[in-house]
């Protein structure tokens, strides 16, 4: 076998000539514990240290917000506002390649909607941001992928597609509305109406049809790349596989559907659609859910992830991702620990921001490249500088 190391170096190769977004500074007040900071951020590497609980997730967190126009841990935005703080408020200042600059604003008083702004212009719809700054956010919470319910998978499935594919929230938001109403005339106790189940059930099938082709294509593209990055991480050790499993895959989606109208009837619920679509994913021909060490899950899920990366580096408007990496070195023995150093430390990357409680794997990053960095030290919710430098191998 070739060395998956140097293959992985040699497929990476063209993405350095991809365009660059960069965040350069970024405001924060009342965000969670952080109660007021200003950074002006490495176009690099930015690392932040600190004990468990000091904030550092909080940052990244900010960093996805902008992004996403959301959270990535919680669901309801008045839960990210600083406790005894009345309002919250984000602003990032973003410059690219080309020298365009952008500006992203939220800020949100309690009991008020939210207000997002691209270049002090307010968004109508919060789903037009999406994909502007395409980002891929590494965390301890995505083992949930795996030891999670199907729903976690479908969302990294739809995270991803969302940023380079525009019509297609829309159709996963147009079918889970039908999905929602069919739902509703499945639950009455008289029987429902058998014009307007089959007008829901086409419309169902519409949407599902469309949202399960760009899924499929999505995994497809992915799997290869995922398993090379895999194989690089674990020194080529052992062996995983990827796999998407769908109703669609059984005939049009309206028939399967239909099929079961009465079973549906009898549960209350549709039992049938791409709502209940599925990734597989096994270590060694066994589900790594069973299978896996900690080490193990942790190392599927990082190459997962970086295999989204890389997939987003591709198609996201030719425009490379930011990189947040959370704690992403504890449960990992020290040859896969050196693996991912490895790889982050490469040119293949652009903007990467990294917490660590640990400043040793830090160190072994910053000490094997040549490449601008900024190291932040974070403690209570405030984040001090520890200076700036660029460091010759």
């Amino acid at each position: 076998m070739r060395n998956s190391a140097l293959l992985y170096t040699f497929n990476f190769e063209h993405l350095a000539t991809f365009a660059h977004m960069r965040l350069e500074r970024l405001s924060i007040i009342n965000y969670k514990n952080i109660q007021a900071t200003n950074l002006t951020l490495s176009p690099k590497m930015n690392c932040f240290i600190g004990h468990n609980g000091a904030g550092k997730t909080n940052l990244l967190d900010v960093i996805y917000y902008l992004s996403f126009c959301r959270s990535a841990f919680n669901s309801k935005d008045s839960e990210v506002i600083r406790h005894e703080s009345d309002f919250f408020m984000l602003e990032g200042d973003y410059a690219a390649d080309d020298d365009t600059h952008e500006q992203i604003y939220c800020g949100m008083k309690r009991g008020t909607k939210k207000h997002f702004k691209r270049n002090k212009k307010e968004y109508k719809r919060l789903s037009e941001h999406i994909g502007l700054i395409p980002l891929t956010f590494v965390s301890p919470a995505d083992i949930s992928v795996i030891e999670g319910g199907s729903d976690e998978r479908r969302k990294l499935m739809d995270v991803v597609i969302a940023q380079y594919d525009r019509t297609y929230l829309d159709s996963l938001t147009l079918y889970n509305k039908v999905l929602q109403q069919r739902n509703s005339l499945l639950k009455q106790e008289d029987e429902p109406d058998l014009t307007l189940m089959e007008l829901l059930e086409m419309q169902m099938a519409e949407h599902g049809e469309k949202v399960f082709t760009k899924r499929d294509a999505f995994v497809k593209e992915l799997i290869p790349m995922f398993e090379e990055i895999y194989a690089t991480i674990s020194s080529s050790n052992e062996r995983v596989s990827l796999g998407y499993s769908s109703h669609c895959q059984r005939g049009p989606l309206l028939e399967v559907i239909q099929r079961d109208r009465m079973k549906d009837r009898i549960m209350g619920y549709s039992l049938h659609g791409i709502h209940k679509d599925d990734l597989q994913m096994e270590l060694g021909g066994f589900p790594i859910k069973r299978e896996g060490s900690q080490g193990q899950s942790k190392s599927f899920v990082l190459a997962l992830k970086l295999a989204q990366f890389k997939y987003l580096q591709r198609t996201a408007q030719d425009n490379t991702p930011l990189l947040l990496l959370d704690d992403i070195f504890d449960k990992l023995d020290a040859s896969r620990v050196e693996q991912i150093v490895r790889l982050v430390s490469t040119d293949n990357f652009g903007q990467i921001f990294i917490t660590d409680t640990n400043r040793e794997h830090l160190d072994k990053i910053l000490e094997n490249s040549n490449f601008d960095y900024k190291l932040f030290a974070v403690e209570g919710g405030e984040v001090t500088e520890r200076g700036q430098t660029d460091v010759q191998t």
